[in-house]
């Protein structure tokens, strides 16, 4: 299937192998605790209580609040030692996804899916979230959140081009792409608050049901 996006939207300024630039483990958050809470508020209220989730693009901390008590929750991302602080994590999956965006998981084996603050780096998105749909089992949602916080040498050019309300609507479109979502919802929680806290969106989707693809 083609690709709907050209190609120079995914170009980096930096070009260089991922893994070398996340070699080093980074212990840090990329959002304040205002925009944790918010995306945790979004988890919460959109993940089945007690299923198995995937934790795309993972590191040492997921935001999914302790109380969706998921049964299994697999990180996959660049840093195992980042993912082994994870406390949440149950399984440990190191895989890029720019360099291989086949999923290393059975059809149907998640009931759902998240992308944590890390959409931006995402050269091959739609093709990523095809491959996102076919792991998850038919009606569980795949969950998007993020800011306008970045590493800016590694975020594709499209997301530098935006501005933040276009980046929900590239998101969606990623979505809509992939062919076999339904039901997508957009979330916007990035209204000034008091204290004030980064923004957060959100852009979900559910896998299709079988009879519908």
């Amino acid at each position: 299937m083609a690709d709907p996006f050209p190609p120079d939207f995914f170009r980096r300024i930096d070009e260089s192998e991922d893994e070398l630039f996340y070699i080093q483990p980074r212990f840090v958050v990329h959002i304040d605790d205002g925009a944790i809470k918010k995306v945790g508020e979004i988890y919460a209220r959109l993940l089945p209580q007690g299923g198995s989730i995937l934790d795309l693009m993972s590191s040492w901390r997921s935001h999914v609040p302790e109380h969706v008590r998921a049964s299994r929750m697999v990180g996959l991302g660049m840093n195992r030692a980042e993912m082994q602080e994870n406390p949440a994590l149950t399984e440990v999956v190191v895989h890029n996804l720019n360099q291989n965006p086949e999923l290393p998981f059975a059809d149907d084996e998640f009931d759902a899916a998240i992308v944590t603050v890390s959409i931006q780096y995402l050269t091959r998105p739609v093709e990523i979230f095809r491959g996102v749909a076919r792991v998850l089992k038919p009606g569980a949602p795949f969950i998007v959140t993020f800011s306008n916080r970045m590493f800016p040498t590694k975020a594709v050019a499209i997301w530098h081009s935006l501005d933040e309300f276009d980046r929900v609507r590239l998101v969606y479109r990623y979505f809509q792409e992939a062919g076999r979502f339904e039901s997508m919802e957009v979330i916007d929680r990035s209204a000034p608050t008091d204290p004030p806290s980064d923004p957060i969106w959100a852009v979900a989707g559910y896998r299709a049901r079988e009879d519908e693809k």
